[in-house]
């Protein structure tokens, strides 16, 4: 079951954390985050007072079915699955390096299998201000990892087997082969240099952010919605960031917004027939920083739609691409797209 008071301990004491998670290193360890909880407080009244209290009735909260638990148990780690490949990509690209261990294994209760890392290897940054946002995403990213597995407690599934290979099998090459960013028979590597690194991101933060957009309508807990909400907040900046670096780095390296472009239209042609991704060249004159439709609201993707792209495939399967075992959870099929 969700560790609802573990969950309020794990926020609070992520804001008292702020500062210290940027500096990588302290966040990459403080992201493994203490098991065991004390129970909330539920403040009734003063006891031993000669004046009594006055009461009035309250209608109780009904206590969530053992569907809506399960149910938000299979969204938190069908997110946590999402946040295990974000993690590794930007910590072995901040610091040539996995995640921490501890953050890996399953759950006592999860039934599930820990599966390794391919490829992953430090970026050589010459930004100082592209390698410093990498950094605290990577930080940020860790944390998420620690926050949703300490959410599920011992539901939570283990890390499932992740490709980020910069090689001629790696799930990036199949992807920049697909979109036409290089040659059916040449690599594409995201740690060769500033560009490819912020490319890559590019791929993962915009279908994060459509992905917690997706998933609030599914969780039935008021807690679990605030933590996704904060999440989802939190994505929203990474992806507005890389967005922005890229259309600045664009005026003089125009390949940049057009392979941008190409990643999406790459991305939209995976999660069916409806156009929904965005590049973030808007017209002659306008940017398209952030992906919106009429009425200046960001889209989300269905769970299916998500592992269309994450798998590199439009139809219903159970693996590939970046997840080449699929998911670790019950929500494992992507979409007949």
């Amino acid at each position: 079951m969700i560790d609802s008071d573990l969950l309020l301990q794990t926020l609070d004491a992520s804001e008292r954390r702020r500062t210290e998670r940027r500096n990588f290193l302290r966040s990459a360890s403080a992201a493994s985050l203490a098991v065991g909880g004390s129970a909330l407080l539920a403040a009734c009244g003063g006891s031993g007072s000669s004046t009594p209290t006055p009461t009035s009735t309250v209608t109780p909260t009904p206590s969530p079915s053992s569907t809506s638990v399960l149910q938000d148990q299979d969204t938190l780690n069908f997110a946590l699955n999402l946040e295990y490949l974000e993690a590794q990509f930007y910590s072995y690209a901040v610091t040539g390096a996995g995640i921490p261990a501890a953050l890996l294994a399953p759950g006592n209760g999860s039934g599930t299998t820990t599966g390794s890392v391919t490829g992953g290897r430090q970026v050589t940054f010459t930004d100082t201000v592209v390698r410093e946002y990498a950094r605290e995403i990577a930080a940020d990213e860790i944390a998420h990892v620690g926050l949703l597995r300490s959410a599920l407690g011992a539901a939570a599934v283990a890390q499932p087997a992740i490709n980020i290979d910069g090689g001629a099998s790696g799930a990036f090459t199949a992807l920049a082969r697909a979109a036409g960013i290089v040659g059916p028979t040449d690599t594409f590597d995201p740690y060769a240099s500033d560009e490819n690194f912020l490319l890559s991101a590019f791929i993962f933060e915009d279908v994060g952010v459509s992905a917690y957009k997706g998933a609030a309508a599914q969780i039935n807990s008021a807690l679990l919605i605030d933590a996704a909400a904060g999440i989802l907040a939190t994505e929203a900046y990474h992806a507005g960031l890389i967005r922005t670096v890229l259309y600045s780095k664009g005026l003089t390296t125009p390949s940049l917004r057009t392979n941008a472009g190409l990643i999406s239209d790459a991305r939209d042609s995976l999660d069916g027939s409806t156009d929904l991704d965005q590049g973030i060249v808007g017209d002659a004159t306008t940017s398209n920083l952030v992906p919106t439709d009429a009425n200046g609201l960001v889209f989300g993707r269905t769970a299916g739609q998500v592992l269309n792209i994450v798998y590199l495939n439009r139809n219903a399967v159970v693996g590939g691409g970046f997840f080449p075992a699929g998911l670790n959870g019950n929500i494992k099929t992507s979409a007949a797209s």
